[in-house]
C-alpha cells in the first residue's frame, strides 16, 4: 500500500503525536510511573528495548517501572523527529544528552492511534561513545 504524499506528515497528527512524545518526556523525568505504563499499548506483544534491559508485553513493562527509581540526572532532547504515516501511525525519533554521563542517548518510539487513542507499540532506547556527527562516515546509499 503507497500513501498518498498529502498522508505522509500531516500537520494535525505529527502535532498530535509531538504533544505526546514531549508528555512522556515530561513523565519520564517526573518518574510518573502511571503516566509511562499508560503511554503504551497495554498487550503482550507491546516491545521495550532499553539501555541495559529489555520488556516483552505491558506487565513486563509495569514491572520494570516499579523497579526503576526516579532519574537524578536531567536529559536534553535533540534532533526530535516526529514522522507520520497516515492518521493513525507515527514514528518518534530523538537524540539525547544527560547529565551524567558523556555518552550519547538514541531513542525511537512507534506510536499507533488505537481504540483507547495513541499508544506506543514498540520502543527502543540506546547510549553509545559520541564524537562529533562531522567525524562519523557518510551514510551508505
Amino acid at each position: 500500500m503507497t500513501l498518498p504524499p498529502r498522508q505522509i506528515d500531516a500537520p494535525d497528527v505529527v502535532q498530535e503525536v509531538t504533544q505526546l512524545f514531549l508528555a512522556y518526556e515530561a513523565a519520564l523525568m517526573g518518574n510518573d510511573v502511571a503516566a509511562l505504563n499508560a503511554f503504551f499499548w497495554h498487550d503482550p506483544r507491546v516491545t521495550r528495548y532499553g539501555i541495559a534491559d529489555r520488556q516483552w508485553g505491558h506487565d513486563a513493562l509495569v514491572a520494570y517501572r516499579a523497579s526503576v527509581p526516579a532519574p537524578d540526572f536531567t536529559r536534553r532532547l535533540e534532533n526530535v523527529r516526529i514522522t507520520a504515516f497516515g492518521p493513525d501511525m507515527a514514528v518518534a525519533l530523538c537524540e539525547f544528552v544527560r547529565s551524567d554521563t558523556p555518552l550519547r542517548g538514541f531513542q525511537s518510539q512507534t506510536w499507533v492511534r488505537l481504540s483507547e487513542g495513541w499508544r506506543i507499540v514498540s520502543a527502543h532506547v540506546s547510549m553509545i561513545p559520541w564524537t562529533s556527527p562531522d567525524a562519523l562516515p557518510a551514510p551508505r546509499s
